[in-house]
């Protein structure tokens, strides 16, 4: 299985091809610094045997936002230090801090714009990531990533929305790209030859005007040109087209672009695949083999395994679906695939980290911080000699499902619907025995079964099946709008 191959990145041997991209915790404090609760978050997904760790946005300077871990001096280092040391302890993961420039944002909903940065503002930030870049190869990290996405500093210049007319020219490819590519020469001087240096950008911005994949090709050309050891790409994610909420900073994931950069449950899987295999395929002609992550609801293994092999991407990254059961990876090798606890993209997740809550998942335990460790020990939920006792009615063109709880400890369920006589696919988790299926259309066929789960992710036998044949709409019952015409 590739997915589960080893890949050597600039002297850096990943023992698989997973992925967990960088994903906001909120689990530091105000000041910055890695505390046990952030150590805890990483070494769940060493424990379950991720190939590439990447470590949250971490600052290079500071600017205030929130809970946000820092490298912007070596006062930071120790607690980074401690943190790799734990990850290399519990396994053969690989672990990179993502570091981040970012430009300032009020409460009343203004942002600085890259603009308004002078000639020395700019030389700073090029100073800025080279030293963070030196902490983290300091403090034992296996690499470095440099976050070129979303709304951030670096991917505003590479932005078609770049309103530069100096060197840094937003009108020109070139232009946009030199800011990164003095950034990349000076880490490089910093940390060396042989350290790796990766980098995250957008494949697409997803806002009007904004650039997408033919100038992602080049973009990612210059990168290979420049010596990144792999591309992360990405899409969205800009305070373009933000929702502005009073009282609260601008969070660029609330418009479409948003959408694009998490997509929840209503988008189809790998929505983003094409968009990684186009890179790879680009830069790969021009003779770079620089490692591609593909990244966007990407959660079943058959699905990841067949990007690889199909030549698609080098690299898979999930961060949800890895959010969701850290121990992906290592129950895909036991062979237990079953057991890998699904995210259901419901974006709670999402959510939280733009209300400024401690970022963790919907289908953890309630009131559970981390992720559960596996109890390999005893049996998984089960139905007692009743059933489950699944039973279905339509209320208002709505499918409505009631079940009675199993014996056992339950995290919860998954409800598994099938359409006509197509594939069972799971459609939701609920914590509680009921769900309201929004979806269904007239004229259609539905077969409906649960299953619970408990913190390990074992699973329950099938309920019984019920099935509902959903009634079309009497339209002719339905008198016709007044024409707004004369």
């Amino acid at each position: 299985m590739k997915l589960l191959s080893p890949l050597r990145i600039n002297g850096m041997t990943l023992p698989n091809r997973a992925v967990v991209p960088a994903m906001v915790t909120r689990l530091s404090g105000e000041d910055g610094y890695v505390n046990a609760a952030v150590i805890e978050r990483y070494l769940r997904y060493a424990e379950g045997r991720v190939g590439l760790i990447v470590v949250e946005a971490t600052a290079i300077h500071g600017n205030k936002s929130g809970p946000l871990l820092r490298l912007s001096d070596a006062s930071f280092v120790p607690g980074h230090r401690e943190l790799a040391r734990r990850v290399h302890d519990a396994s053969d993961s690989k672990i990179v801090p993502q570091i981040i420039h970012f430009l300032k944002v009020a409460r009343s909903g203004w942002r600085q714009r890259i603009d308004s940065l002078s000639s020395a503002d700019i030389d700073l930030i090029v100073d800025q990531f080279a030293a963070a870049a030196a902490r983290a190869r300091e403090a034992g990290y296996d690499g470095v990533e440099l976050h070129s996405a979303h709304a951030y500093t670096l991917s505003s210049f590479l932005s078609r929305h770049n309103p530069r007319r100096d060197a840094y020219d937003g009108r020109t490819l070139e232009g946009r790209l030199r800011l990164f590519g003095r950034v990349m020469a000076a880490v490089r001087r910093r940390v060396g030859a042989d350290f790796p240096v990766g980098v995250r950008f957008l494949a697409e911005e997803a806002i009007k005007d904004g650039y997408a994949l033919p100038d992602a090709e080049r973009i990612a050309l210059r990168m290979a040109q420049l010596g990144v050891d792999y591309i992360s790409l990405s899409v969205g994610g800009k305070f373009e087209d933000a929702i502005h909420k009073p009282g609260q900073p601008l969070y660029p994931y609330t418009g479409y672009s948003g959408d694009r950069c998490m997509p929840g449950d209503w988008y189809p899987a790998l929505p983003h695949a094409e968009h990684a295999a186009a890179v790879k395929r680009y830069i790969n002609g021009k003779g770079y083999q620089v490692p591609v992550i593909s990244v966007g609801k990407i959660s079943d293994p058959a699905d990841a395994e067949r990007l690889l092999a199909e030549g698609k991407a080098d690299l898979i990254g999930m961060a949800r679906q890895l959010l969701s059961d850290p121990d992906w990876v290592r129950k895909l090798a036991e062979g237990r695939s079953d057991a890998i606890i699904r995210c259901i993209y419901c974006n709670v997740c999402k959510q939280l980290d733009e209300n400024f809550k401690l970022v963790t998942c919907f289908l953890w335990p309630k009131g559970t911080v981390q992720a559960p460790r596996e109890d390999a020990s005893g049996a998984g939920p089960d139905w007692d000699a009743d059933g489950a006792g699944l039973a279905g009615e339509i209320r208002d063109g709505r499918v409505r499902l009631t079940w009675c709880k199993p014996r056992g400890e339950i995290a919860g369920y998954d409800i598994h619907r099938a359409e006509e006589d197509g594939e069972a696919l799971v459609v939701e988790a609920v914590k509680s025995t009921k769900f309201t299926d929004r979806l269904a259309l007239g004229g259609l066929r539905y077969s409906y079964y649960v299953r619970a789960y408990d913190s390990s992710g074992r699973h329950s036998p099938p309920s019984n099946r019920v099935t509902i044949d959903m009634p079309l709409p009497d339209l002719s019952a339905i008198a016709p709008a007044e024409s707004s015409h004369a």
